[in-house]
């Protein structure tokens, strides 16, 4: 029979919150309970009558609860078929009385983990009864129905409301689903603790919250985000968050995360930014940023690390553009930028804490650390035989960050506490430089006496040759060619400041 009705319900969980008018509700419709611990005397003091799991096993809690539900009077009760005649007869035989409804939840291990918690501590949140009642109910969906998380409660509540404690087949393979989605991912999260000493070669990954977008990059593609955005952002106004917006937005949050300790502004446009400056200011940030490129800022993602004020927003509010964010607004400054309607306005909750990222190609999946690491002062290693200034050092690690964030091959030029202009994803370096040069003065910089920043080694000594022919002094790369000593002898000859990291930010 599709339609099958609550009779008698095994309920087991480490969460109690939003239980009660579900026991309330099974009670209404003459459900008998089977429980065991803390959920036991829970629905005993809300006044109904408990046949407790020991009953019926004929054993207590025994090794520290750890087993408490693993018997054939429990998972007979589940896993018993009620067409198959000799499931029947041997449920008979042993006398295991069904059990139509299972409610379980997992041992909090995510969260023990994420509080830093003990290894007895975490390995002790290894859930192992709750699983294999979970497993064992969404197997017989067929007869059962398995309530595997307190996010369910809500939707489960209403089908009893709905249907008087009676299921369809339909709403006991929705469930089951559902609890396959739990298992899996917690069992996941429990691989991915073990592993990071083990270093097994298997690729899991695993996200519970998914939204699915309007489209993917382009209209004709699908696109859905698994995460959980709302954790991470707040959206104060605007219209709904696309694929590309989502994309820009990690690329926007990525950058501007560098500059920790300054007021950093930055505008964003097909992940790579058009503009990228520090102030005294975020008012002065802005207009700096937005001075290295006012056409391609039309339609960008800008992103601060700062409250935005009322003075910033009053400039920014001239601009077209699609999204902001910040960690903070002023109240006046908000209302200001809620004008139009579809800017979209968010606030930064809490930084990200991803350290790998992947992306699926030729059928599988490629796997690898985040580049994590910011050049600083102790990386540099002068080459030439004229070392740096301290205000080019200075730029030059300004502008190698903004390097690390800009598609390959890309050339930076900067001065302390702004870019000037890039070339981005150029097929030789020479192009980028070049397509650089050209953008800065097409905006009206001079750059004389400025930097530059490469995220790869210079194979020939031509980058610095037209570096030189247009002033710049100064520069900083990773190293590493075989030619490297003929960029630097052209330094040395012209009075160039040339810096080696150690350290390249390809990024494609």
């Amino acid at each position: 029979m599709s339609q099958k009705t609550i009779t008698r319900a095994l309920i087991s969980v480490f969460y109690k919150d939003g239980l009660e008018p579900i026991v309330h509700q099974l009670a209404k419709n003459n459900v008998e309970f089977v429980s065991t611990g803390g959920t036991q005397e829970f629905i005993e003091k809300l006044g109904y009558k408990v046949t407790p799991v020991e009953e019926l096993t004929g054993y207590p809690s025994i090794f520290g609860g750890r087993v408490k539900t693993l018997h054939p009077a429990v998972f007979g009760g589940i896993l018993y078929r009620r067409d198959d005649a000799g499931d029947v007869k041997q449920a008979s035989e042993f006398k295991i009385a069904p059990i139509d409804l299972v409610i379980v939840d997992l041992y909090p291990f995510e969260e023990t983990v994420a509080k830093g918690g003990s290894e007895d501590d975490i390995v002790e949140k290894i859930d192992i009864g709750g699983i294999s009642l979970i497993r064992g109910a969404a197997k017989n969906f067929n007869d059962v129905l398995i309530v595997s998380s307190r996010n369910q409660y809500a939707e489960f509540l209403e089908l009893l409301k709905n249907k008087n404690s009676s299921t369809e087949i339909s709403d006991r393979k929705r469930f089951a689903a559902l609890a396959f989605d739990v298992t899996s991912h917690y069992d996941s999260a429990i691989f991915d603790y073990f592993n990071q000493e083990q270093n097994i070669p298997s690729f899991k990954s695993s996200f519970q919250k998914g939204k699915t977008l309007r489209y993917g990059e382009n209209p004709h593609q699908k696109g859905v985000y698994f995460g959980d955005l709302e954790g991470l952002f707040d959206q104060l106004n605007g219209k709904e968050l696309s694929y590309n917006n989502l994309v820009d937005v990690d690329a926007a949050v990525n950058l501007v995360k560098e500059f920790e300790g300054e007021t950093a502004f930055v505008i964003i446009k097909h992940t790579n930014p058009c503009g990228v400056a520090t102030g005294s200011s975020v008012k002065e940030a802005y207009l700096k940023t937005f001075q290295a490129d006012t056409i391609s800022a039309f339609g960008g993602v800008l992103a601060c690390n700062e409250k935005i004020d009322l003075a910033a927003a009053e400039e920014m509010n001239k601009l077209f553009f699609e999204i902001l964010i910040a960690p903070d607004y002023e109240p006046s400054a908000l209302e200001l930028l809620k004008t139009k309607k579809n800017r979209i306005i968010l606030k930064q909750k809490q930084a990200l804490s991803a350290r790998k990222q992947f992306k699926s190609l030729l059928n599988g999946v490629i796997e690898q650390d985040l580049d994590l690491h910011t050049d600083s002062k102790a990386d540099l290693k002068t080459v030439t035989k004229r070392a740096p200034s301290a205000q080019e050092v200075s730029a030059l690690l300004f502008a190698s960050k903004v390097c690390k964030h800009t598609k390959s091959n890309t050339i930076i030029l900067a001065v302390d506490g702004q870019m000037l202009s890039s070339g981005v994803g150029q097929t030789s370096r020479v192009d980028a430089l070049k397509q650089a040069i050209e953008k800065a003065k097409s905006f009206g910089f001079d750059l004389k006496n400025t930097v530059m920043a490469s995220d790869a080694f210079f194979p020939f000594p031509d980058c610095v040759e037209i570096a030189h022919q247009q002033g710049i002094a100064a520069v900083i790369q990773p190293g590493g060619s075989i030619k490297d000593q003929d960029s630097i002898d052209f330094c040395d000859k012209h009075y160039m400041a040339m810096v080696f990291t150690g350290f390249r930010h390809f990024k494609h």
